[in-house]
């Protein structure tokens, strides 16, 4: 249950940092916007660390570097999300991220990429993707 909830925040977050993030980029330019909530973001994450972790940096060197690259992946999708919700509009921009975020969730899962459980992804979930796809499509159709 509590998976969910931090799910469904997640999401909520995800569609209005998005907005916000285009708001601000539309007065202050996508790269200085960038800059700005990546900075913001370091700094509260800093905050929440030192009030918050019980836990020590020492297991850095056992980690496989591949995973640092999450942070760079965060500025390109700040960056894509904006330029996304500008030319496309929040839901439509969203939805197409819904999509593709489940796409490459489900090719993640179904090999085990990442030493990420193996899990099987059948023909009901395949036609769930369909059928967000075709939903997609009606909700766009003019």
């Amino acid at each position: 249950m509590i998976g969910i909830l931090f799910s469904l925040l997640a999401g909520i977050c995800m569609s209005l940092q998005g907005v916000f993030n285009t708001k601000l980029s539309e007065k202050l330019g996508l790269l200085q916007t960038n800059a700005i909530v990546q900075g913001i973001g370091f700094i509260f994450s800093i905050l929440i660390l030192i009030v918050f972790s019980k836990t020590n940096l020492k297991n850095l060197k056992e980690t496989n570097k591949l995973y640092f690259l999450g942070g760079i992946l965060g500025v390109i999708i700040v960056f894509t999300v904006i330029k996304g919700i500008s030319s496309l509009g929040t839901t439509y921009a969203i939805s197409i991220i819904l999509i593709s975020q489940l796409l490459s969730a489900a090719v993640i899962d179904a090999f085990g990429f990442f030493d990420t459980q193996k899990l099987p992804f059948g023909i009901t979930k395949i036609l769930g993707l369909i059928v967000m796809v075709l939903g997609m499509i009606l909700f766009k159709w003019k």
